[in-house]
C-alpha cells in the first residue's frame, strides 16, 4: 500500500454520501458504486470514479469501505458476483461500516482474508447523517491491528474517534452495544416529550430546561426538538435501521444469556412504527405513536 492509497466506496447512501465526500474533500483518488446508480453520481462530479461493479472497485482500491443495509446486502456486494472478493487485491484492506451481525462479520472476514489476502475491519458508526457530513462520527472497529493501523489516518478523516475494540466482531458487538442505549433512548425521549405535552408542558423547552443537569445529553438536545416539531426531512434514521439492530440485539443477548428487557421493549415500540409508518419512516417518529392521532 502507498503513502497515498487509491480508496473505494460501495454503498453511497445516506451515511455513504456524505463520508465519500469528505474522502474526496480531503484530497483522495476514490471510485464509487452503489446498487442504484443515481445515488452515486454526485460524488461522480464532484470528481469520484465510478466503478462498474463491487470487484471493479475492489481492484482499484488499496482500502474498501462498504456502507450497506444489512448481513444479506454485505455477504451479496462481497461474495457474490462480480463482489469484492473477485476484484480483491491481496494485502488490501475492507473496511465495513455497516451494521450487522458479529458472527457473520467473524466468518465473512475469515473467508475473505483465507480466499483472497485481503483483511476486514469490521467498523460500525454512529453519529448520524449530520456526523457523516461534519466528520464527527464515532467508529467502533473489530479487527487484526495491523490492519487497523494501515487505515486509520484515512477513517479519521471521516470521523472523530476510531477505536479499535477487539479481533474481528467487536466493532459489531460494540455498535450493538451503543444501539442499546441509542434505541431505549428514542423510547424515553418519546416518552417523556408526551407526558410534558399531554400535561400542558411545552415540550420543545425540555432541552432548554435540563440543559447540564443529569438528564441531558445529544439525543436531548438533538432529538427531542425534531419528534416534537415533527422534523423528519433528511431522516436522522430510517426505522428498519434501528429495528434490525435491536433484533441483533436481542439475538446476540440470546447467545450469552444476557437480558435486554428495556430492549426488547424498544423494539416492540419501532415495529409497531414500521408496521403503520412503513420501513423507511424516521426512527424519531416513535413519539407520534402515543399522539391522539397516532399513526
Amino acid at each position: 500500500m502507498t503513502d497515498t492509497p487509491t480508496l473505494g466506496y460501495i454503498g453511497t447512501g445516506l451515511m455513504g454520501a456524505p463520508m465519500s465526500a469528505r474522502l474526496l474533500d480531503a484530497g483522495f483518488a476514490l471510485t464509487v458504486w452503489n446498487r442504484t446508480a443515481a445515488k452515486a453520481e454526485p460524488l461522480v462530479e464532484k470528481g469520484a470514479a465510478l466503478g462498474d461493479n463491487p470487484s471493479d472497485v475492489a481492484a482499484k482500491s488499496d482500502i474498501v469501505f462498504m456502507c450497506l443495509t444489512d448481513t444479506k446486502a454485505v455477504q451479496e456486494a462481497v461474495f457474490g458476483e462480480n463482489g469484492v472478493a473477485q476484484g480483491a487485491r491481496k494485502g488490501a484492506v475492507l473496511v465495513d461500516f455497516s451494521s450487522i451481525q458479529p458472527e457473520a462479520t467473524r466468518e465473512m472476514s475469515a473467508r475473505l482474508l483465507a480466499e483472497t489476502g485481503m483483511a476486514w475491519i469490521n467498523a460500525p458508526v454512529s453519529g448520524g447523517v449530520p456526523g457523516a457530513e461534519a466528520g464527527t462520527l464515532a467508529i467502533m472497529a473489530g479487527g487484526d491491528a495491523a490492519a487497523f493501523a494501515k487505515v486509520e489516518t484515512v477513517v479519521l478523516k471521516m470521523a472523530a474517534k476510531f477505536t479499535l475494540m477487539g479481533p474481528s466482531g467487536a466493532g459489531q458487538t460494540t455498535k450493538l452495544c451503543n444501539q442499546v442505549i441509542v434505541g431505549c433512548t428514542m423510547a424515553v425521549l418519546a416518552e417523556a416529550a408526551r407526558l410534558a405535552t399531554n400535561a400542558g408542558v411545552d415540550a420543545t423547552r425540555l432541552p432548554e430546561a435540563l440543559e447540564g443537569g443529569f438528564a441531558d445529553s445529544k439525543p436531548l438536545q438533538i432529538f427531542l426538538p425534531r419528534m416534537v416539531n415533527a422534523q423528519h426531512e433528511p431522516p436522522l434514521g430510517h426505522v428498519y435501521t434501528m429495528l434490525k439492530d435491536l433484533d441483533s440485539v436481542t439475538d446476540l443477548a440470546r447467545s450469552c444469556t444476557s437480558p435486554v428487557p428495556f430492549t426488547a421493549m424498544a423494539a416492540e415500540q419501532f415495529r409497531l412504527l414500521s408496521a403503520r409508518g412503513g420501513n423507511e419512516a424516521d426512527a424519531l417518529e416513535i413519539f407520534k405513536l402515543s399522539g391522539a392521532s397516532a399513526l
